[in-house]
């Protein structure tokens, strides 16, 4: 029997690694193709990644910040050079249209160039007249990376910039279901990174829970469910690594009478629609004053039933796939089980037969507070509209979640808007824009949406350690 030779291989000490043992199967979501193949990683060639990272973890903590800087730029300008090639990688394991691989590849680089140019206070000097005190922020040590399917690329930057801009060194483990564009850019970096300075590894389910419980692990960096979120904080109390944990969101986008509904109906379908619904911080539900509900959800579901859905690779696809058949299975049956509540469908968007884990946008209209569809997520393009009639109303039902990541608010009245959204409990507001997270602000949830922050100053100084180092003068 001819056994298949991995797809990529996996970056290990600066070397590209092959399998050992098992290989996994990456399929295209849209055809249910197999498209490559990749190594399962045991615990050899993870042991050999974290030893590799803290044998690095010496120098590279010693070098200076400025070439710490220059090596993560010169890590964003090789991968965009090679963003055609990535991009219809991407877009093969992954199902996102084209068009959107391009923006998560360059994207990529764009926040490995913000984490370069980025200056943070890593030793700050006290004097009085008797004692000077330095204040120094210390690397960690090892940080494990772990990145899900639904924008594996852009996820991991968000890992490796900041870890590397403080000093310390890092091991990414992509999904599963998404590692060939990851081992791909380690495949690229290979030359460009010092050896051992980041190292990707990819496996199957076992491979997660091992290198978070791994003694040689300082730091976990995590996005991911709350429910695996819990799992990888228990983990890491064994060896009382340090964690950030970015989780699961139920998020609101809540839309205030004076608005022009044509503008506001289009951008409020794309922060819940893109990426077919799969983003942590797209809006699950959105809040329609009962003045211009009709309106809206009108405009709405005609944008619902115009959009077309289909395989990333072809011309004028606007949505493709849901990327798993785990996650399409999951979404079909919150599909299913609203339609079997009677819950009114605004749209009820097809789910065609075949090949491909194709789900077109479903519209639900104002369903009960306590249906799935608005108690859970979804992480699909399913969303209910709701409606609401005072601002304290639709504050209370927002906040009527376990979940507390992001939200939106829209309205020609900045004031008001900003007041109602100092009410909402999460971690990030956005006001008249959709979510889009950028490298220079903190982003982290609230309640079991996470813990921790990611980007900007905060999140590189979450990847060290404070040491005092006070001085009496002689």
């Amino acid at each position: 029997m001819i056994h298949p030779e991995p797809t990529h291989r996996m970056l290990i000490g600066g070397r590209l690694v092959g399998a050992e043992g098992g290989l996994l199967s990456v399929l295209n979501p849209a055809t249910e193709e197999i498209v490559g193949h990749v190594p399962d990683a045991g615990d050899a060639q993870l042991d050999a990644a974290v030893s590799a990272a803290r044998r690095a973890f010496v120098t590279w903590r010693a070098t200076p910040v400025d070439e710490r800087r220059a090596v993560l730029a010169a890590c964003a300008s090789t991968v965009r050079e090679h963003t055609g090639e990535l991009a219809v990688l991407l877009t093969t394991e992954q199902g996102k249209p084209l068009a959107d691989a391009r923006i998560e590849i360059t994207t990529f680089a764009d926040w490995l160039d913000a984490h370069a140019a980025m200056e943070y206070p890593d030793d700050e000097i006290t004097e009085t007249g008797t004692h000077r005190v330095r204040v120094r922020r210390v690397p960690l040590g090892v940080v494990a990376g772990i990145v899900p399917w639904n924008y594996p690329v852009v996820l991991a930057a968000k890992k490796i910039g900041p870890a590397l801009l403080a000093g310390n060194t890092i091991v990414v483990k992509p999904s599963p279901y998404t590692p060939l564009t990851t081992l791909r850019v380690g495949e690229l970096l290979a030359d460009v990174v010092p050896a051992g300075v980041v190292n990707i590894i990819s496996g199957g389910d076992s491979l997660g829970p091992r290198l978070t419980g791994h003694p040689g692990i300082r730091k976990i960096a995590f996005v991911g469910s709350s429910a695996t979120g819990r799992k990888v904080m228990a983990s890491a109390a064994r060896n009382l690594s340090r964690v950030t944990l970015e989780l699961g969101g139920n998020d609101a986008a809540i839309v205030l009478p004076d608005v022009d509904v044509d503008e506001v109906a289009r951008r409020v379908f794309w922060t819940c629609f893109v990426n077919s619904g799969q983003l942590c911080i797209a809006a699950k539900r959105v809040y329609v004053h009962e003045d211009v509900y009709d309106a809206f959800a009108e405009r709405f579901a005609e944008l619902a039933r115009s959009v077309k859905v289909g395989n990333g690779m072809e011309d004028g696809v606007q949505l493709g796939p849901l990327q798993n058949r785990a996650q399409y299975e999951k979404v079909v049956g919150l599909i299913k089980a609203t339609i079997g509540s009677g819950a009114r469908l605004l749209v009820e968007g097809a789910i065609p037969d075949g090949p491909g884990y194709f789900v077109h946008p479903t519209v639900v209209d104002d369903p009960a507070d306590d249906a799935a569809i608005v108690t859970q997520e979804p992480f699909g393009p399913v969303v209910p509209l709701l409606r609401f009639r005072d601002v304290d109303d639709v504050v209370r039902r927002a906040n009527d979640s376990e979940y507390g990541l992001a939200g939106t608010v829209w309205s020609r009245d900045i004031a008001a808007a900003e007041e109602l959204a100092a009410r909402i409990e999460v971690g990030t507001v956005w006001i008249n824009q959709e979510a889009i997270p950028t490298p220079d602000l903190p982003f982290g949830g609230h309640k079991a949406s996470g813990i921790g922050v990611e980007n900007g100053l905060e999140g590189v100084l979450e990847h060290t350690d404070i040491q005092v180092l006070s001085i009496r003068k002689a």
